[in-house]
């Protein structure tokens, strides 16, 4: 089983995978998979360290395997120093035994459907914040991690079943009207992979809402089931 959710934002909204919240990983094992669109939050070091490692090996305990893209909330220059592994066809940085940060530009397949892995978003908070404590110059991708991605795509014929982002194409994210959001290089990036590529659901966090649109999901505290079969 594969379940989709939206930002941990770290200790602030991890509750939403405690057992009471979502009672059906009592049924799972290490091969169903919970996966996080974004703003992880559990990468952030410094005084933080401490708490980081605490929810890490909470979420290491748990029955299934959780996978996260990052988002731009994370401390990206930390998240870099991970060992990177080969999974499931694409790279993934290892934070605990069974917690991954599925790498940006990637293709994967899991479960027999491939998922294309493109996190990072730009921040709108960044006057609130403090360069190298509160934000990271690589909270967008790098000229490498776009090209990685389009010769990923290539060789997957510009077709995969979903899509997990953080933030979206530059058209959906208009449409959210989140006036605070502008259009920046990633979200016209992603914007350029509509007419490109075919996929089944797109699903990505960011916005703070649960809304579907079309072929698009925005989450934040819904946790949904991805049906592959």
């Amino acid at each position: 089983m594969i379940f989709v959710t939206g930002d941990l934002h770290g200790h602030l909204d991890i509750h939403k995978l405690n057992t009471k919240r979502f009672p059906v990983q009592k049924e799972l094992t290490k091969d169903d998979y919970v996966i996080v669109c974004g703003d992880f939050g559990l990468v952030w070091g410094g005084k933080h360290a401490k708490e980081d490692r605490y929810w890490q090996k909470w979420l290491n305990a748990k029955p299934f395997t959780t996978l996260f893209v990052d988002g731009n909330h994370e401390n990206h220059a930390l998240l870099q120093q991970y060992p990177v592994l080969a999974w499931h066809g694409g790279n993934v940085h290892q934070i605990q035994p069974s917690v991954l940060h599925l790498m940006r530009g990637q293709v994967f397949e899991i479960d027999g459907r491939t998922f294309f892995t493109m996190g990072g978003a730009a921040s709108h908070d960044k006057k609130y914040r403090i360069e190298g404590r509160s934000w990271w110059p690589g909270e967008l991708p790098s000229e490498d991690e776009y090209a990685e991605a389009e010769r990923n795509l290539a060789q997957s014929g510009w077709k995969v079943d979903y899509i997990l982002t953080h933030c979206a194409p530059t058209s959906v994210q208009s449409y959210l009207g989140a006036g605070s959001y502008v259009p920046d290089p990633l979200t016209n990036f992603l914007e350029s992979l509509y007419e490109r590529v075919q996929w089944q659901m797109w699903y990505l966090g960011h916005y703070h809402v649960d809304k579907p649109f079309g072929k698009y999901r925005i989450l934040y505290d819904d946790i949904i089931e991805i049906h592959t079969k």
